[in-house]
This record gives C-alpha cells, structure tokens and sequence, in this order.
C-alpha cells in the first residue's frame, strides 16, 4: 500500500480515551481528521482542549455519523463494551477498528457482535507514547483486512499510520498472536519477573544490567490489565511461559551439573595431595 493525495478527511469515533488513545489522536488531529470521543472516565475538558468532542452518552456518539468506530479499550474490557454499545444508534455501515496488543480475540468478538455489513480493521501500532514520542517513523503497525467492503476509507485511515512513515505490516491475526506471544508477551513477562525480584540499579553496573533495569521499569510503567490480557487473550501465551519456565529449569540444571564437576574434580585433587 502507498500513500496517495487522495486520502479523505475522517470522522473518527473513539471508544475509549485512556494514554494510548489520547496519544493516537493527537497524530490524528495534526493531520485534519476530526475525532469524537467516548470513555467510561469523563474526559471532556481534556477533549474540550484538544478539539475532540466529548460524548458521555453512548447512544449520542454512535448516532455522530463516524467513518470509523476506533475501539482503544483495554483487552479485558473489550467484550464487555462493545456488548454494551446500542448498535442500533448507528445511521449507516461503519468501519470498525481496533489498535488492541492481542489480535485474534478482538476479531472474533467484532465478527461475532456486529452485523454483516460493518467493516472490521484489525491494527496493532506496536509503539506506545513513549517509544512514539519523536514520531513514528519506521515504527511497526501491524494490521489486517478481517472484513472490508469500503476500501476507500479502509485506505485512508491506514494512510494515518503510512503518512508518518510507519512500516506497514499486513499480517493474519494469528500470525501476529504467534510471534507476539514470543515477543511481547516475553518481554512483559521477563520484565514483571525482574520486578518481582526487586532489581534497581548499583553502581557497578553493566551496560546490559542497565537493559534489564530499563526492561523492568518499562513493564510496570504498563497496566496489569495489558499484561493479564496479553496471556488471557492469546491463545499462545500459555505455551511460551511454559518455555521459559523449562528453560530456567534447563539452564538451572546446566549450573547444577558444573558446579558438581567442580566439585569432584577439587575433591580427587584433595585426595591425592593427601596421600
């Protein structure tokens, strides 16, 4: 896909405006879409601020006539919402997409909750406000065409992430949960492991203990409901903590069995300077 002068100004609905979405939106507002906003938390002086509008009621902003329905919820809480959400407000066929760390579940519940003539994007921006904070720049955005009838305003909301030099990533949602259960799934894990340790900093440090000190401090600076939902909602999470555990195991052995050879081999030397 290629970015093209073509690309519409969008009406965007977001459902859910906590950090990551308050983060997307200020590319989106740079760019000229207009954007609405619709939280459980009242953001409306923050929204007010920012040129968004702000919808307590549900119903009200599914009536706004959005292009796309951007869901920026937690994992845990996505069923719940979009259960909830009075479907029949909206006027017309929608895009709906999503920008959540896990692929699979947010494709099925939509698949499984909207009707057949709602358009369903799968996205993942794999940065976040800190790692994004001096653009996007070749930057990951994974996404997937689950089901899309209007590709004309498909093309132009991907052309947000394209148009700030994001490597664009068209990947099957189980293709990402596989190599994003190895990925970020271990990283968060390796990171609350660390944390559980209470590692800090020393003042003999390496530079690779400094990685392991950053890596703990990144994975609590995230919520323990994104590290819940990265193993409760994908399907190979469960697999690769059961690799590590068998890996420590493996690697605790290997230490195991040279410190017993050492041991040996210093008592036949003990044995034989006594004789």
């Amino acid at each position: 896909m290629s970015a093209s002068s073509d690309s519409r100004i969008l009406k965007i609905g977001m459902v859910g405006f906590g950090p990551f979405g308050q983060f997307l939106g200020k590319t989106m507002i740079k760019q000229g879409h207009i954007l609405r906003a619709t939280s459980r938390t009242d953001y409306s002086e923050l929204c007010a601020n920012s040129g968004i509008s702000f919808f307590r009621e549900v119903g009200a902003f599914l009536e706004a006539e959005n292009d796309v329905i951007l869901i920026c919820t937690s994992i845990l809480s996505l069923q719940e919402v979009l259960k909830s959400m009075p479907l029949h407000h909206l006027k017309r066929p929608t895009l709906f997409a999503d920008v959540l760390s896990v692929k699979e579940h947010p494709r099925n519940v939509l698949l499984r909750v909207l009707p057949q003539e709602y358009d369903v994007l799968c996205t993942h921006p794999m940065f976040g406000p800190e790692s994004g904070k001096d653009g996007w720049k070749g930057l990951n955005f994974m996404y997937e065409k689950v089901r899309i009838r209007n590709e004309a305003i498909c093309s132009s909301f991907l052309q947000i992430f394209e148009r700030e030099g994001c490597r664009m990533l068209k990947m099957s949602c189980e293709e990402h949960d596989k190599l994003a259960a190895r990925s970020q799934f271990l990283t968060h894990t390796i990171g609350r492991v660390l944390s559980e340790m209470e590692i800090q900093s020393t003042s003999i440090n390496t530079k690779r203990f400094e990685t392991l000190v950053q890596l703990k401090e990144g994975a609590m600076n995230d919520s323990s409901d994104l590290f819940s939902g990265l193993f409760v909602h994908n399907r190979f999470a469960q697999q690769e903590l059961q690799n590590l555990e068998l890996a420590l195991q493996r690697v605790k052995q290997k230490l195991i069995e040279k410190m017993n050879e050492e041991k040996d081999l210093n008592d036949s030397k003990d044995v034989e300077y006594s004789r």
